[in-house]
């Protein structure tokens, strides 16, 4: 079993059940090379800690925030709650120091091992939540994804940014950008798009996400990006 010592000493949490972290930190490409090591790979652990994070990220809000109608709210929340910066939180944290992959997974610097290293982060959070519970996940959670929240707030990146490249592209270019799936990938269920958005036949950027809607604003937050029109 790999020692996550050093990791449960960074962020001050120990895992009483060893197997629930070690899995957590499991990617399905390390379990189809490695077919007899016994392990399981993260993917129910993603699916649980997304809804987690998804209801202290909410709760936070609501709290926090009561005079901002729930339109604004999903805004603030979609903003914090996405691929980019999930990936961002899990680099700052070392989680890619940790992560079982395969071999040719392992050579990936680029956007593909953010997207491993955002689902790693919720992962995380879902084995937490099975070793113990509520309020040691919110306090991760208020402690190393909130904090991103006032940067957020403070750039207005919570605005719409399909809408905001729409409306630079048009100014700027005089065309209005297409949004086309790349790739999907998992089953039916648990489905993860990847999208790309189009300046003509130009692909700009790509993003990520569990619906094709959380793509498209992660793929468009990412032109802005390229183009520097934040």
């Amino acid at each position: 079993m790999k020692d996550f010592t050093p990791f449960e000493q960074s962020l001050g949490i120990v895992f009483t059940d060893k197997s629930l972290i070690q899995r957590a930190f499991t990617h399905r490409s390390f379990i189809n090379e490695n077919p007899r090591s016994g392990l399981e790979h993260n993917e129910r652990f993603e699916f649980l800690g997304d809804a987690v994070i998804e209801l202290i990220v909410t709760d936070y809000l609501f709290r926090n925030f009561p005079t901002h109608n729930e339109g604004d709210l999903t805004a603030y929340r979609s903003a914090l709650v996405n691929a980019v910066i999930m990936g961002e939180v899990a680099t700052v944290l070392n989680m890619n120091d940790f992560l079982l992959l395969s071999k040719g997974e392992s050579k990936d610097t680029g956007r593909a091992r953010q997207t491993i290293l955002a689902n790693t982060y919720e992962s995380f959070v879902g084995g937490l939540y099975l070793d113990q519970g509520y309020e040691p996940c919110k306090k991760f959670i208020i402690d190393t994804l909130i904090p991103r929240l006032e940067e957020i707030l403070k750039m207005k990146s919570w605005k719409d940014a399909k809408s905001q490249v729409q409306e630079e592209a048009q100014e700027r270019l005089g065309l209005t950008p297409s949004y086309r799936v790349v790739a999907e990938s998992g089953p039916d269920h648990d489905k993860y798009f990847t999208i790309g958005v189009f300046f003509g036949e130009q692909k700009i950027a790509e993003g990520k996400g569990k619906s094709k809607q959380e793509a498209q604003q992660t793929a468009a937050l990412a032109a802005l990006e390229k183009k520097g029109w934040l």
